[in-house]
């Protein structure tokens, strides 16, 4: 019995180990789907007003409110899986009550990028957001050009001179001057975890297979 001692060991604490990480994963996706429900929740909840102080704990809340776009914009070059590559249009907007904010108008195509868009009066509904999309191997904007590659909330808001506030919008009321508007949505947020979870118990047992296969040949040793 001395020489299944440690094949066997070894197999017992691969298959433990593998088992725990599937079981993590497991309650990962259990948290991970709970956050996306209560994100759901957040979007789709009634509209209020603009909030007079805002931080990044209010990220999704929906809000409704009028007022005017400056004719200064920011364009984030993106895409989508329907329309093909083009921008999002992160446009300066005064509101009713004289406040510089941004709104994430949507997008356009690249065709479209130097369509004119002037100020005109709209009603906005949308989410407050705050994305965190830049990163250290994100390119710098292109100033001369109004082309940036992600939406970063402070700077664009140097740019722009507003409020570091900014609402991605679900509907416009009003002229959308060619820009589609892409509301806020979890569907975009990965959530792998029950992949992870299948692989890790997979892997469990294979090991399993593993190590009896290795005290079967063992076994069939002559001494």
């Amino acid at each position: 019995m001395r020489r299944y001692l440690f094949p066997l060991v070894i197999g017992i604490l691969g298959f433990s180990i593998l088992i725990s990480l599937g079981t993590w994963q497991m309650r990962r996706l259990a948290w991970k789907e709970a956050m996306l429900a209560e994100i759901q929740l957040r979007i789709d909840s009634p509209p209020k007003a603009l909030p007079a102080a805002f931080a990044p704990e209010m990220k999704y809340e929906p809000v409704d409110f009028v007022g005017r776009t400056t004719g200064e914009e920011i364009l984030i070059l993106s895409g989508t899986h329907d329309l093909g590559g083009g921008y999002q249009v992160i446009s300066g907007f005064e509101t009713a009550d004289g406040r510089r904010i941004m709104i994430d108008r949507g997008f356009v195509p690249q065709d479209d990028r130097h369509a004119p868009r002037p100020p005109v009066d709209l009603r906005i509904q949308g989410n407050l957001h705050w994305p965190e999309e830049k990163n250290s191997s994100t390119p710098e904007p292109n100033l001369d050009e109004g082309i940036w590659f992600a939406r970063d909330v402070p700077a664009m808001a140097k740019v722009l001179d507003t409020e570091p506030l900014l609402v991605v919008v679900s509907r416009v009321g009003g002229d959308t001057q060619g820009v589609q508007p892409i509301p806020i949505s979890i569907s975009g947020v990965p959530n792998n975890h029950l992949e992870y979870a299948a692989t890790w118990f997979m892997l469990a047992v294979i090991w399993a297979g593993m190590t009896v296969g290795l005290i079967w040949r063992i076994r069939q040793r002559k001494f």
